[in-house]
């Protein structure tokens, strides 16, 4: 009996395992986000790693509940997995000078 509980862990285990999420750098500088455009699946683990090394700004995406402030030097990681299917903007909320209106890009969740 305790040989066949040792065998049938691994398989248990396996089956728990979750996929490692995809990360997705994200270059924010004046006055653009690289890459400008996103596509994503629905229900697929993510992690957006923005950063940027010119001066203080944001990003937000209403659509998909995410906001960060990003930091010269300081990269921020935020991890999420698209709930709904749809095209969501995202834009830089913080203002880094003339041009910053412009500062945007849209995330693509497909099923």
């Amino acid at each position: 009996m305790k040989r066949r509980l040792f065998l049938l862990l691994p398989l248990i285990g396996t089956a728990w395992a979750q996929p490692e999420p995809r990360v997705i750098s994200i270059a924010a500088r004046k006055f653009e986000f690289t890459p400008g455009e996103i596509e994503l699946r629905l229900g697929e683990p993510v992690v957006l790693e923005l950063a940027t090394d010119d001066v203080h700004m944001g990003f937000d995406a209403p659509g998909l509940g995410l906001h960060a402030d990003l930091l010269p030097g300081k990269p921020v990681r935020l991890p999420f997995t698209p709930q709904k299917a749809g095209s969501f903007e995202f834009a830089c909320d913080v203002f880094c000078g003339s041009g910053h209106e412009d500062m945007g890009g849209v995330i693509k969740v497909t099923a």
